[in-house]
């Protein structure tokens, strides 16, 4: 077993750690305060590979896999857990689902300006009645003479107001349930489709989320995606590698908070002593230590069977459902660490506690986590 990085993989966290060091610090806190989405970082960032980090170099990717995918999510994380978010849902949600599910032309298409940046994307599957139970979608893709017409609605849309692509499911034969779905690739533009709604959220704020809207949208033939169909299938091995980009996230927004907690304990004095003498702080930190560590391995483990191309429908569901909950955990005790500053917005741990719960949330519940974990067990 090979538990190190390569030299590049070091290289690769080193060149993301000094890009987020530079470009988001500086500017987390405005970002959040005012719900911007940081479209100029974005750009930079594209410019650096990290929107088509797992694409062929074909497709003008950076021909990488989920463990560098991993690597570049949680540093970003570690600093801007909403930038991160930006980031793995334009990479392993809308990008990934063209890469897996598309034709050549398709991906000829669309990819190469997904991956340079040139175009943002957005993956549109959840709904107001289809949360958790993404089978149950009512958006409609009726078939005419000359391709198809979309009716319905998504919600809680990551980057969606910002798309120049969309990919959405919508249900093209009703009698065959979780198999009568279908994708569409949906271009910004496409009469019959807006943005709805762009929603006030606890944390992630300026990762833009929202609905989209199809109201008669007219798509051609060419724009199905995939076998028609089968969109929803694709939908759960899309987000077989959704789930290693959350919990990588996990991961990053847990080290961010535990270093700002360790930093934060060696400088606090009281009782004549810094907080990092007393015992009851010391566990803290080790407790956190060791989650963050555990879960960063469950990920990695996720990861490198990813790119092995073995299935990970169990380890990556096992990697998101306890990266995510440790996470929760970690903020927690980070801001407790800080005592009363942990609440003032001044100090890192806050934001990092207001986003860290959608780690639990989004890309499957942690409840929906264990039914996937529970299945593959008796699978077997």
């Amino acid at each position: 077993m090979q538990f190190a990085f390569t030299e590049e993989q070091n290289e690769l966290r080193k060149m993301v750690r000094e890009f987020a060091t530079a470009e988001l610090t500086p500017n987390v806190l405005a970002w959040d305060e005012a719900q911007e989405f940081p479209m100029d970082a974005v750009k930079k960032a594209a410019r650096l590979g990290l929107l088509g980090v797992i694409f062929p170099e074909e497709y003008e990717g950076a021909g990488m896999g989920y463990i560098e995918y991993s690597i570049v999510v949680e540093e970003l994380a570690r600093v801007d857990p909403s930038f991160a978010l930006i980031v793995a849902a334009h990479n392993s949600l809308c990008s990934n689902h063209l890469f897996v599910a598309g034709s050549e032309e398709q991906k000829r298409r669309y990819l190469p300006k997904l991956a340079t940046g040139e175009w943002i994307g957005c993956w549109s599957l959840t709904e107001p009645e289809a949360g958790s139970d993404a089978g149950g979608t009512r958006t409609v893709a009726a078939r005419v003479s000359d391709g198809w017409v979309l009716n319905g609605a998504k919600t809680f849309t990551t980057n969606a107001h910002y798309a120049d692509l969309c990919v959405a499911t919508a249900l093209t034969d009703q009698a065959s349930h979780s198999h009568g779905i279908s994708a569409f690739l949906i271009e910004k533009g496409t009469l019959g489709y807006r943005l709805g709604k762009k929603e006030n959220k606890l944390g992630m704020r300026s990762s833009a989320t929202g609905e989209v809207v199809f109201e008669n949208c007219a798509l051609g033939p060419g724009q199905l995606l995939g076998v028609e169909g089968e969109g929803f299938v694709d939908a759960l091995r899309i987000l077989d590698g959704g789930r290693i980009s959350i919990a990588a996230l996990s991961v990053g927004i847990a080290q961010g908070a535990y270093e700002a907690a360790l930093k934060y304990s060696k400088q606090r004095r009281q009782f004549g002593k810094y907080i990092s003498e007393f015992q009851a702080i010391q566990h803290k930190l080790a407790d956190m230590a060791t989650g963050i560590e555990a879960a960063r391995l469950l990920t990695l483990q996720a990861a490198w069977l990813k790119d092995e191309g073995k299935s990970v429908t169990r380890q990556s569901a096992m990697a998101k459902l306890f990266a995510s909950e440790v996470a929760v955990d970690v903020c927690g005790e980070a801001l407790q660490v800080h005592g009363g500053y942990g609440f003032i917005k001044e100090y890192p741990v806050e934001k990092f506690y207001r986003d860290v719960k959608l780690m639990t949330i989004g890309e499957g519940t942690s409840e929906i986590q264990r039914m996937v974990i529970a299945r593959q067990l008796l699978k077997g």
